[in-house]
């Protein structure tokens, strides 16, 4: 029995110390968190640096030189693509509408109503409708010859400007390599003058360097995504003319025939 009361008492005695080291723990950390707290509040709030506060910063830090370039590819780029969309858009119309249009403006009225009906329509193919008809009182071929020959006019109206657009998709990331090879350059050049390999020497130029790139770089994927948009456009619309173009070519040998 006074075996057990000395094994119950051992094990009161560890419960207890047990507690005191966890309430001494917890006081601590209290502590500590409340000295933590207090110097946060002296010190003041910590201000996070934003999106646009970064990215100036960053800007700033790459250099003017080909920083400045990089910037006025992108400005350019920006601008062609979005003038070329907006072209593209208003160039956008329905074709099949406007072929149902003709035809039986066509049947009504011959092929002044016909033209008339194109004059009050956008579009390139609203316009190769036009010349097509144009042609329609001298022979089948006379109208498709103006037909192919004025589609390529607007074909080249559509393809306007995007051979610069591809230009500045070229060139930005090859400024910003070009950046990379000088600030190499540059810390090689502060290696050689210390004559000791200090990172503290060479970080400065290595960093402009990896910052032109990062821009370049940036800059060539949002005008290739504004370019493949464009491209893309065209074709849809060059594939409407050229099923329009053959559309009309039918439409006007069926009426010749009546």
């Amino acid at each position: 029995m006074k075996k057990i009361f000395s094994i119950l008492a051992i094990a009161a005695a560890m419960m207890i110390g047990n507690v005191a080291n966890a309430n001494t723990a917890v006081v601590a950390a209290t502590t500590t968190a409340a000295v933590s707290s207090v110097q946060e509040d002296t010190a003041g709030p910590v201000v996070k640096e934003s999106f646009h506060q970064g990215l100036k910063k960053r800007f700033i830090e790459g250099g003017p030189e080909f920083m400045g370039i990089v910037l006025i590819c992108l400005i350019l780029g920006l601008a062609i693509a979005i003038e070329r969309i907006i072209y593209l858009n208003l160039s956008t119309s329905n074709s099949k509408k406007l072929q149902k249009n003709v035809e039986d403006a066509l049947a009504s009225g011959g092929v002044e109503a016909a033209k008339e009906v194109c004059r009050n329509t956008k579009g390139p193919v609203a316009s190769i409708y036009y010349q097509g008809l144009d042609r329609a009182d001298e022979s089948i071929d006379a109208a498709e010859k103006a037909v192919v020959a004025y589609g390529g006019v607007q074909m080249g109206q559509l393809e306007k400007n995007v051979s610069w657009l591809s230009l500045f998709i070229a060139l930005a990331p090859m400024l910003g390599f070009m950046g990379t090879v000088i600030g190499m350059i540059q810390a090689f050049d502060k290696i050689e003058q210390a004559g000791d390999m200090d990172p503290a020497l060479v970080a400065g130029g290595i960093k402009v360097a990896l910052l032109t790139t990062v821009f370049g770089l940036v800059v060539a994927i949002i005008l290739q995504i504004f370019y493949n948009y464009i491209v893309a456009k065209i074709d849809t619309i060059v594939n409407d003319m050229e099923d329009a173009s053959i559309s009309l070519i039918d439409i006007l040998v069926a009426n010749k025939k009546k």
